[in-house]
């Protein structure tokens, strides 16, 4: 881990460092929020994970999460949404390549080398940080925005053990029927749909549910609603009788002030679950 920055915040530290990434094979950058107590003992994590054409810089400068962050005692680590660089593949659309990973682990040319933000996610990143930062490892929850949202859930819904708790904000949850993940899917992981069964949060809440609670925000005014398709996972989440909180916020859109709005509500969430 190689530090790039270090600011003074809310009684913490705001970082930002670079590491090479085997899962990616190439350098990545990543924002970490220490509260005061990560000076004395290890702390509880919860990961944020952010949404297309966003890099770690977007929820850590426009989110305001820190101020709640540090109110309870908890660490914020912000990823990146993408490998990124000058021999990375891209696409001249903004959903597709750098800065729109959507969280999977690519098996096809020309993606396939470099795009496996789901190991890079749930498997290298956080061996990285536990090694290096205090944190506690026993106590993680997850969180994101839009194709963040969806990486969230998918993440929580398939590996209950690892996060006590997961939300989102205007979460893509069903891609394997929307044009945000048909199209990506397709790319990255070939024409066999059965392969995309695997980051669908609503075939996975039918499928697994959760454990733990889940908090999803959507706005009633967000832009993309058809793309999100919202309903998906309230219908999965009633089918399959899962306990949860499901909020419609009446003319919000699918910005960061929505978010920054909302903020306070989902750390303190998260808090509960991860002192419980």
């Amino acid at each position: 881990m190689k530090k790039i920055s270090e600011n003074k915040a809310f009684g913490g530290t705001q970082e930002v460092y670079s590491h090479f990434s085997k899962s990616n094979d190439c350098e990545m950058t990543f924002g970490v929020f220490l509260p005061e107590e990560a000076s004395n003992n290890k702390v509880p994590i919860l990961w944020y994970l952010s949404g297309l054409t966003c890099t770690h810089e977007n929820a850590m400068t426009k989110s305001g999460a820190q101020v709640w962050a540090a109110e309870q005692g908890i660490a914020l680590i912000f990823p990146d949404t993408s490998p990124r660089g000058d021999k990375i593949p891209d696409d001249q659309s903004f959903d597709l390549g750098q800065g729109a990973g959507f969280y999977v682990n690519a098996t096809n040319d020309p993606w396939s080398k470099n795009f496996n933000m789901w190991d890079y996610i749930t498997n290298e990143l956080p061996e990285l940080v536990f090694n290096n930062l205090s944190l506690d490892e026993n106590r993680q929850s997850i969180m994101g925005h839009s194709m963040g949202g969806h990486g969230a859930l998918t993440m929580a819904f398939t590996f209950p053990k690892t996060y006590r708790s997961v939300s989102a904000f205007s979460p893509i949850t069903n891609p394997t029927k929307s044009d945000w993940g048909i199209k990506q899917f397709t790319a990255y992981l070939g024409e066999d749909q059965v392969k995309w069964q695997d980051y669908d949060a609503s075939l996975l809440m039918r499928k697994n549910g959760f454990p733990g609670p889940i908090l999803i925000d959507q706005g009633s005014a967000d832009q993309f609603w058809d793309l999100l398709r919202p309903n998906a996972i309230s219908e999965a989440m009633i089918e399959k009788k899962q306990a949860g909180l499901y909020r419609i916020q009446e003319g919000y859109d699918h910005s960061y002030f929505f978010i920054s709005s909302f903020m306070e509500d989902h750390i303190s969430f998260h808090a509960e679950a991860l002192y419980r």
